[in-house]
């Protein structure tokens, strides 16, 4: 019985471990980084078609944008002029509105897509 128990109960541990850990890098992590890094935000909502078609764009790698709910956040929103979803808001504070193509956004930001975006 404690054999079984101390077997479980290590399973259950290291499922939980992993689940907590760190992911798998992912395609755009670089891309993503080097945006953040420019200091480039993209302002939205989780209800915004727009907004998930470019997180969708990143996959897993969206975690590592600058990006700001406008739901949650909005005073921020109102204050950085945000009127529509999604928008892009460069360090110069130039405003892309819409979902943007990741190489807009790289020749934007000045930022490397992986090598079979960039034809």
């Amino acid at each position: 019985m404690k054999k079984s128990f101390f077997l479980i109960s290590g399973l259950l541990l290291t499922l939980v471990l992993a689940a907590c850990g760190e992911r798998e890098p992912s395609k755009y992590d670089v891309f993503a980084k080097c945006l953040t890094d420019n200091s480039f935000t993209m302002y939205g909502t989780e209800w915004c078609k727009f907004c998930k078609k470019q997180k969708e764009m990143f996959g897993a790698s969206f975690d590592l944008v600058d990006y700001v709910d406008c739901d949650i956040q909005k005073e921020t929103c109102q204050a950085a002029g945000i009127t529509g979803y999604p928008t892009w808001v460069t360090a110069s504070g130039e405003k892309l509105s819409g979902a943007q193509s990741l190489v807009t956004l790289a020749k934007k930001a000045n930022c490397e897509l992986p090598k079979q975006e960039n034809n």
